[in-house]
């Protein structure tokens, strides 16, 4: 953690810094990476803009359903997208995209509202978050060879 409150984890990821921003802008694109291993999504609403809203559900590998309630707060097109979780467990979302020599240094940084919650899913949101990476790397690279 970086303070209290951020749990964060970056890569390099071997594809232009434009290619993984439309990973995100993409839903089924982003349908077929987000979340950890195991888990699927289906979008009932997906606004990518600023400001627009982007509801959905996750289905866990138990069977299970999770709802989720975001919004883009901030996009910059090649750069960083600014996912606001508005639902339990309550957090900013921040991912930062940089070249670098062979391909792009993503940050992810996941604000949490207060410190209690950040210490109470560290353990688990540490893990899923590096399982999201290796789907977000998976899809692009068969992304990248379908084309």
């Amino acid at each position: 953690m970086n303070n209290d409150r951020t749990l964060s984890t970056q890569r390099v990821l071997p594809f232009a810094a434009e290619t993984i921003y439309g990973a995100f802008a993409t839903p089924e694109v982003l349908a077929s990476w987000w979340g950890p291993d195991g888990f699927s999504n289906t979008f009932d609403v997906f606004e990518f803009r600023v400001g627009g809203r982007w509801l959905f559900t996750m289905q866990g590998p138990d069977g299970r359903s999770y709802a989720n309630t975001s919004f883009f707060a901030n996009l910059e097109p090649g750069r960083s997208i600014v996912i606001r979780h508005d639902c339990q467990p309550f957090f900013t979302l921040t991912v930062s995209l940089s070249p670098v020599v062979g391909g792009t240094l993503l940050h992810w940084n996941q604000e949490f509202d207060d410190s209690k919650t950040a210490n109470a899913v560290q353990a688990v949101v540490g893990n899923a978050n590096e399982q999201n990476l290796d789907r977000l790397t998976k899809a692009l690279t068969v992304n990248a060879s379908a084309a």
